[in-house]
């Protein structure tokens, strides 16, 4: 079965040329008929007047195509062109137009209308049929049409993860009976489905399709089930399979159709499926944005929707980028995650997910519509890490196994706890998945090769390289970091005796060592007593140095200090 949502004007004969096809009213479930070839198509017949948009945005979302009515008599109307860019903004790309009553006007001019409003959009060279419910003229060239069209439309996987958006429920004694489309998946009598957004488990007792009882049912269809164990049911509500998706309350999304980010309000309502969902918006690039939602959805990347205005009219349609976005706390982070997302496609896949991420569960990328990519590295059959990440925090996990083993001679090998947190890792095992030759694990250790050199070692060669010709000119800070000569690498090498490092009244001066006993000595030959910039002088560096050499001096007390 395929469903097929109406859209258009109101009164301009959806409902009669949906009875006309059908032969039945249409109902909560959606009429249905069989088309020439046996395929079958069920109708999803939405409100056209200007105060439902949301019930049409509830009925029009899952629907894969569209029935566009623009009546003969009247032509393009103001809640034709507000359908048109709500199915613009879902991403419709699958119809067929009905110029309706052309037994009341010549429809050409109603047809001339809608083909230019069309043009541009998704639904430009979609076949156009002139047709009257009353008299049946055209009425087989529309069923032609549809048939053509349900041939056209993309067979979904029976085997995807179920979520059912509900637009239609009432409660009769202990029974709960609820509609709605089933979009992709299969659902089997006896299942249990969680009903969003409480994450209440409740149970699949029948299934009715196309005025049927089932024993199971796949998308896309028109279904109504019969739910045991379910509370209160509201409309907008989905029934979704557990673990199959991400529940959350904050995504990253892209603008794909009317203003941009920056234009929209700050408060908006987003319609995804038939979940209508109050939201703040924050504005993060031109065509994205941070929005924070009042109440819980299950989501994939890729979803779309649409955000709108009640007040102003407006609407925006929207892609979900990220089910799992980070916080956006320091000064700049929006910025950084606006050009981030700028390279993102509509729908990322999981090589761009688990590229953010670094390290992700394989459940992780499936709960949010990813399939693990090419060249991810599996860990413990659980885990994947994006290749770049995994390379980088190997070399960290050296650094890291070196650093420490020059700070605890005694006790080289740095405990698989600390190396998790300072890596960030989000389990110990991934530490011992990390280790590769020349490093080792030994008794919850990790130990760097016996041969290993610090990592600050050639840092302080080239420091001595530098003061070769004047060994007193201790470099500026700009000079230490391009040295490598700041920080942890730092602290180790004074430790280790490496460097002499001098500090005080917020400078800093790094020497190497003994450079304090051989000034000591080029001073005591000068006349006594004598001044800073006479020892500066001597010593063939800056009074900024001289000065801190003499405060270290005086403080071992090989000097004395004496005021004018």
């Amino acid at each position: 079965m395929q469903v097929v949502t109406t859209a258009g004007h109101g009164g301009h004969g959806k409902s009669a040329l949906v009875r006309a096809l059908t032969g039945k009213d249409t109902d909560p479930p959606g009429a249905w008929t069989e088309l020439p070839s046996g395929r079958r198509v069920a109708f999803v017949d939405v409100p056209g007047g200007e105060r439902d948009v949301p019930a049409m945005l509830a009925g029009a979302a899952p629907a894969p195509a569209v029935l566009l009515s623009v009546a003969a008599d009247e032509g393009w109307m103001p809640q034709s062109q507000e359908h048109l860019d709500v199915l613009g903004a879902l991403g419709v790309r699958f119809g067929v137009l009905a110029v309706t009553r052309s037994d009341v006007a010549d429809p050409k001019l109603a047809l001339r209308q809608a083909r230019e409003r069309l043009a541009g959009t998704a639904l430009r060279g979609v076949e156009a049929v002139a047709v009257s419910a009353d008299t049946g003229a055209g009425m087989d060239e529309l069923t032609a049409a549809l048939d053509r069209l349900a041939g056209r439309l993309p067979v979904p996987d029976p085997d995807a993860p179920v979520r059912l958006w509900i637009d239609h429920a009432f409660t009769a004694g202990r029974q709960t009976v609820v509609t709605g489309t089933l979009t992709a998946g299969t659902i089997t009598v006896g299942d249990e489905l969680l009903l969003m957004p409480a994450g209440e488990r409740v149970r699949v007792r029948t299934i009715g399709c196309a005025g049927e009882p089932h024993e199971t049912v796949g998308g896309v269809s028109r279904v109504v089930l019969t739910l045991r164990d379910a509370g209160r049911v509201d409309v907008g509500m989905a029934l979704v399979a557990a673990d199959a998706w991400t529940h959350t309350t904050s995504v990253d999304v892209r603008t794909r159709f009317g203003e941009a980010s920056g234009r929209l309000a700050r408060r908006m309502t987003l319609h995804l499926g038939a979940a209508a969902v109050p939201v703040r918006l924050r504005p993060l690039g031109p065509d994205t944005a941070r929005l924070t939602l009042n109440s819980r959805l299950a989501l994939h990347l890729g979803d779309t929707g649409i955000l709108r205005d009640p007040e102003r009219r407006s609407i925006a349609g929207v892609s979900v980028l990220d089910v799992r976005p980070p916080t956006l706390v320091r000064r700049g982070a929006g910025a950084a995650r606006a050009r981030e997302l700028a390279s993102w496609p509509d729908r990322p896949d999981g090589a761009i997910v688990l590229r953010r991420h670094g390290v992700l569960r394989r459940a992780e990328l499936s709960v949010m519509g990813c399939a693990p990519p090419d060249g991810a590295v599996a860990l413990n059959g659980e885990w994947l890490a994006d290749p770049a990440h995994w390379e980088s925090l190997f070399e960290r996990l050296a650094e890291e196994a070196a650093l420490h083993a020059a700070e605890n001679p005694h006790a080289p090998g740095i405990p698989l706890e600390t190396v998790r947190l300072r890596l960030g890792l989000p389990a110990r095992q991934l530490v011992e998945a990390l280790v590769r030759p020349p490093l080792r694990v030994e008794a919850g250790r990790v130990y760097g090769p016996a041969d290993a050199q610090p990592v600050w070692t050639a840092a302080v060669e080239r420091l001595k390289a530098d003061l070769a010709d004047s060994p007193f000119d201790a470099p500026a800070p700009d000079r230490l970091a391009e040295l490598g000569l700041t920080g942890d690498a730092l602290a180790a090498a004074e430790r280790a005796g490496a460097v002499l490092r001098i500090t005080g009244d917020g400078d800093e001066i790094v020497l190497p060592p003994g450079a304090d006993q051989e000034a000591l000595r080029v001073l005591s030959g000068l006349p006594q007593p004598f001044r800073p910039r006479q020892a500066a002088d001597a010593l063939g560096t800056s009074r900024r140095v001289a000065v801190a050499l003499l405060r270290h001096l005086d403080g071992l007390g090989l000097t004395e200090r004496r005021r004018s």
